[in-house]
C-alpha cells in the first residue's frame, strides 16, 4: 500500500501543473456542492419554519363567551391537520403589543386590554393546508378575522405564499442537482484526460515493467491513488473555502433573517451540518476518484 502511494506521489510530483489542474476543478466543483448543499437546508429550515411557527392567527368577536372558544380550541386540537394552538387573551395581546413597542413607551399607556382582541394563533402540519383550513375557521360564528402572519396579514395571497415557498424550495434542490452533476461530470473528464496524459507519457515505463515481470494491479495501483488524491484533495479544499465563507457570513445572515433559523445558531449543530456535508462529499470525491480512475487505465492502459 504504501509503496503504491509513494509512487502515486512521486508522479504527481512529476507534473505538477496538471496535478494543480486537477485539483483546482476539483475544487470549484465541491465548493459549489457545499454552497448548494447549504441553500438546500436553508431553504428547507424555512419552509419548516412556516409549518411549524403559529402562523394562523383567529381573532375572537367581543361577544364570544370563554364555552364558546373552549369549544373551538378542542375542534383545533382534534384536527390532524393543526398543530400548536394557543389562545391569546386580550391581556396577552396588550403585553404583546407593550413589548413591541418597548422604545416608544407612551403609546402602550394610551391603551387598554379591551382594545385589543383575544384570538387563537395555530399552525398548520403542512402549508397545503393553510388556505382550507383558513376557511373553514373564517365560517365559525365566534370569529371576527383570521390573518397568516406569512402574507403580512392578509389571506388573499396565502396560495402564492405556499407557492413561492414551495417553488423556491424545489428549484434550488432541481437546479442544484442539474448543476452539481454538470460540474462532477466536468470534473470526471478532465480527471480522464490528465490521467490519461499520465499513462501515455509513462507508456514505455510500463511496457518495462511489463517485461520484468509486474502484475496488472501493481501497474494500475499508483494511477488509482493518484486519481483518489486529486478528487479528496480538491473535495477537502472546496468544502474549506466554503465554510470560511458560510461561518464569516453566518453572524449576518442570522441577524437578516432574525427569527427564521436559516442555519444552525449552536456550534455545535453548525459543526454537525457542516461535517455532515464533509463526509458526504469525500464519500462522493472517493467515489469520482476511483471511477475515473478505472475508466482511464481501461481506455489507455491495454494491460
Amino acid at each position: 500500500m504504501m509503496s503504491y502511494i509513494k509512487t502515486a506521489k512521486k508522479h504527481i510530483r512529476r507534473a505538477p501543473y496538471q496535478a494543480l489542474a486537477a485539483v483546482l476543478i476539483m475544487t470549484l466543483t465541491f465548493f459549489v456542492a457545499t454552497i448548494l448543499a447549504i441553500l438546500a437546508y436553508a431553504s428547507h429550515s424555512t419552509l419548516r419554519h412556516f409549518e411549524t411557527q403559529p402562523q394562523i392567527i383567529a381573532f375572537l368577536k367581543n361577544e364570544a363567551t370563554s364555552e364558546q372558544v373552549s369549544v373551538l380550541q378542542r375542534e383545533l386540537d382534534t384536527d390532524s391537520r393543526v398543530r400548536n394552538v394557543r389562545y391569546v387573551s386580550k391581556e396577552d395581546a396588550l403585553e404583546i403589543y407593550r413589548k413591541a413597542t418597548s422604545d416608544k413607551p407612551v403609546l402602550s399607556e394610551l391603551v387598554s386590554p379591551k382594545v385589543f382582541p383575544a384570538s387563537l394563533e395555530f399552525s398548520v402540519t403542512d402549508l397545503s393546508f393553510a388556505e382550507e383550513v383558513i376557511r373553514e375557521v373564517e365560517q365559525k360564528e365566534t370569529i371576527n378575522q383570521v390573518a397568516y402572519t406569512a402574507s403580512l396579514g392578509s389571506t388573499k395571497n396565502i396560495g402564492e405564499v405556499v407557492n413561492n415557498l414551495r417553488n423556491i424550495t424545489n428549484y434550488i434542490r432541481i437546479g442544484g442537482l442539474v448543476l452539481l452533476g454538470f460540474l462532477l461530470t466536468s470534473s470526471l473528464l478532465i480527471l480522464l484526460v490528465i490521467l490519461g496524459m499520465r499513462i501515455s507519457s509513462r507508456r514505455e515505463e510500463i511496457e518495462i515493467l511489463q517485461l520484468i515481470g509486474a502484475t496488472p494491479g501493481f501497474i494500475r495501483a499508483p494511477f488509482i491513488f493518484e486519481g483518489i488524491f486529486y478528487a479528496l484533495s480538491g473535495a477537502f479544499a472546496g468544502w474549506l473555502a466554503a465554510t470560511l465563507g458560510i461561518l464569516y457570513l453566518t453572524p449576518s445572515i442570522a441577524s437578516f433573517f432574525a427569527d427564521i433559523e436559516v442555519l444552525p445558531l449552536t456550534t455545535q449543530g453548525l459543526a454537525i451540518l457542516l461535517g455532515a456535508i464533509l463526509g458526504s462529499e469525500l464519500l462522493l470525491s472517493l467515489m469520482l476518484g476511483a471511477t475515473g480512475s478505472f475508466i482511464a487505465l481501461r481506455r489507455y492502459l491495454k494491460i
